[in-house]
């Protein structure tokens, strides 16, 4: 976590000068010289903390109902004053202490201000605009995307700003404090007087940069509030000059309690990018009511582009849960977490408002809900697949490797999730298959479902393990992500197809024939005497390193390989939970070995009076197999050795 470090002044007690620490003061600069583009973010940001603000106090009235006492209705007032070059935002919510104006404005990007830095480091976003420039188009957006994704958006305004005053005064106390930074790595924080503070709430007032002056003006203003925040369940009110009356630009209706035939898709867009923070189209909005036993509306959408949490170890979803319109938490445990990309809310009247956020996370009702919105998700996912193949493919790059969670974690939606998931295999080219295309296209007698994971897709298609069912064309399914692993040794089957590891077991081809032009490749050349002799003797001389050594229906082009024993654990999942380090031993591995490879049968000839050379030459076998398996030899010394002994004979004859 990144916080703020107090250095109390001496020469006025009255006040405090705390100093960024060194993350924060680099993350600052790198936002006001290197962030560039689209710079109207700022005050999207400010909007959507004004109106959560306003939203918690509503929450936080419920048990104590004086908290909004002499100012009931919910607001957000922008105060301009172009000649100043000063834009004023002030919002009547909860307000924050002095402890909280601390924690809240000296600490950047809780979660992500590593990672956000990084990215600008990179260069990446003034690179992307650069390029769109180059090429006639548009780089608004860049900015905006980072900026919502990684979760800076109070200190965007330093963009604009040159110096930022915050008074604050929290609902329910006589104090208010003013926070004041230039961004330039340190802050101010004294106690205000309360005549010159909100009744309760916040002010901030920016000092705009004269290059950013047009922020003070109605025109200006007014195109933002619209563009981005016209569906803040909080009203907006703009005062174009000190002193006059405040017009209302937005009435805070909530867009989930109106018709659909009412909001256009652009209000959806609208919405979405305030409800989330991203500046993406959303690939699929959801909206509908519920009626019966439970009552709720729910509105959610699946992003285009991957929310910066996704991975987050918590795995925590980001859906909102209104009361009555009454906000209680934005990360309610409403969709499973391998729907954790999924954004929107839920509102229902059907919660008691005087219980505590952790009891009505266990109410039936939510259970209710949750069961209600998860389906209508997955139904959604579905109803895509069918008729919009193309857009879905894209939507499973960015998700595929999150939903796949669920076929680990949710059994009752196991099948259903099979059904949606999308693979490359041995048969799709550069397209993706489903299991449905998988099983309909199955070989006559297949009862399994052939699968074959690994780290990248290069290493696994050139897996010696997929020869044999290559050439009898048997379709392979090409498993990348490290979920693949863990969901296909647990999910029984589908179609009544059960799942079966290349990497593990017995392949049991012989039962496929091999197209007429390789006939001759399936001869019992795996029963001669030299070919069994030389399988005893490697399985005598490398029996503290494998559990066997035996001969391959699977290899057709390579002359060795390794595969797991039939109990346990596939080859790669042996590796995740190694590198994890959740197994301390692995299962000594199986080495095949193919007897119509030429080097096989040159290997059965050699004569038991060169014993250290069908040593050397089985061991160099063995870490031939883990090389083409992804790994290293054993021993690199050894190795190395016995290749430049193997190669000084070679030289010699």
């Amino acid at each position: 976590m990144t916080t703020a470090t107090a250095e109390t002044s001496t020469a006025d007690m009255s006040g405090e000068h705390h100093s960024f620490e060194a993350d924060v003061s680099r993350l600052l600069h790198m936002m006001v010289h290197s962030v560039y583009s689209d710079k109207d973010v700022f005050l999207r940001e400010l909007i959507s903390n004004a109106a959560d603000a306003c939203e918690k106090l509503r929450y936080e009235a419920i048990t104590t109902p004086g908290l909004n006492a002499g100012d009931g209705e919910s607001r957000i007032r922008l105060t301009l004053d172009e000649e100043g070059r000063r834009l004023t935002l002030e919002d009547n919510g909860i307000g924050m202490s002095r402890a909280e104006l601390i924690d809240a404005l000296g600490t950047i990007a809780r979660s992500g201000t590593r990672a956000f830095m990084e990215r600008l480091q990179s260069g990446k976003p003034a690179r992307a605009a650069e390029e769109r420039e180059s090429e006639g188009g548009k780089s608004e957006g860049d900015t905006a995307q980072l900026i919502g994704q990684f979760g800076v958006g109070f200190y965007s305004c330093f963009m604009v700003a040159d110096r930022v005053d915050v008074i604050s005064r929290r609902a329910g106390t006589d104090e208010a404090w003013i926070w004041s930074s230039d961004g330039k790595g340190s802050f101010d924080i004294r106690p205000a007087e309360l005549s010159d503070a909100p009744t309760r709430g916040t002010r901030i007032t920016l000092q705009l940069m004269e290059e950013a002056k047009t922020y003070a003006s109605r025109w200006t203003v007014e195109r933002i509030i619209k563009a981005q925040s016209g569906h803040v369940p909080v009203p907006i009110e703009l005062v174009e000059k000190p002193g006059e009356e405040p017009k209302r630009l937005t009435d805070g209706t909530a867009l989930w309690t109106r018709s659909r035939s009412e909001i256009s898709q652009d209000d959806y867009n609208d919405f979405y990018r305030g409800l989330s923070g991203q500046y993406d189209t959303p690939a699929l909005t959801l909206h509908y009511r519920a009626e019966g036993r439970v009552e709720y509306t729910a509105l959610a959408f699946v992003p285009t582009v991957a929310p910066f949490d996704l991975f987050d170890p918590d795995r925590k979803g980001r859906m909102k849960l209104y009361v009555k319109r009454v906000f209680i938490t934005d990360d309610a445990d409403i969709l499973p977490r391998y729907l954790r990309f999924v954004r929107g809310l839920v509102d229902t009247a059907d919660l008691p408002l005087n219980l505590s956020r952790e009891m009505i996370q266990e109410s039936p009702v939510l259970q209710v809900i949750k069961k209600g919105v998860t389906n209508r998700v997955l139904q959604a996912l579905e109803k895509q697949l069918a008729n919009a193949r193309s857009d879905y493919e894209t939507l499973w790059s960015t998700f595929g490797g999150v939903i796949k969670e669920g076929i680990y974690e949710d059994f009752e939606r196991r099948e259903q999730l099979l059904a949606l998931s999308l693979f490359k295999t041995t048969a799709s080219g550069e397209g993706l298959r489903t299991l449905e295309d998988y099983v309909k296209d199955a070989k006559e007698g297949q009862d399994a479902i052939y699968y074959i994971s690994g780290a990248q897709l290069d290493q696994i298609k050139a897996s010696p393990q997929l020869e044999g069912f290559r050439a009898r064309g048997i379709e392979v399914l090409l498993l990348t992500d490290s979920v693949d692993s863990f969901w296909a040794m647990n999910a029984p089957s589908f179609k009544e197809k059960s799942f079966r590891s290349i990497t593990q077991g017995a392949a049991d081809l012989k039962r496929f024939s091999l197209p007429d032009s390789a006939e001759g490749a399936d001869k019992d050349v795996d029963k001669t005497a030299a070919a069994d002799g030389f399988i005893g003797l490697a399985k005598t001389i490398l029996a503290q390193e494998v559990s066997d050594v035996r001969a391959s229906d699977r290899l057709t082009e390579s002359a060795v390989c390794l595969v797991a024993p039939e109990d346990g654990y596939d080859r790669q999942l042996e590796k995740i939970l190694q590198g994890a380090g959740r197994l301390q031993e692995t299962a000594k591995p199986i080495l095949e070995v193919n007897p119509a490879h030429p080097l096989i049968a040159t290997l059965a000839a050699i004569g038991e009076d060169r014993a250290a050379l069908r040593e050397d030459a089985a061991r160099l076998l063995l870490d031939q197999a883990r090389v083409l398996d992804g790994d290293k030899p054993a021993d690199p010394r050894a190795f190395a050795e016995r290749l430049s002994r193997l190669l000084e004979r070679a030289l010699k004859a």
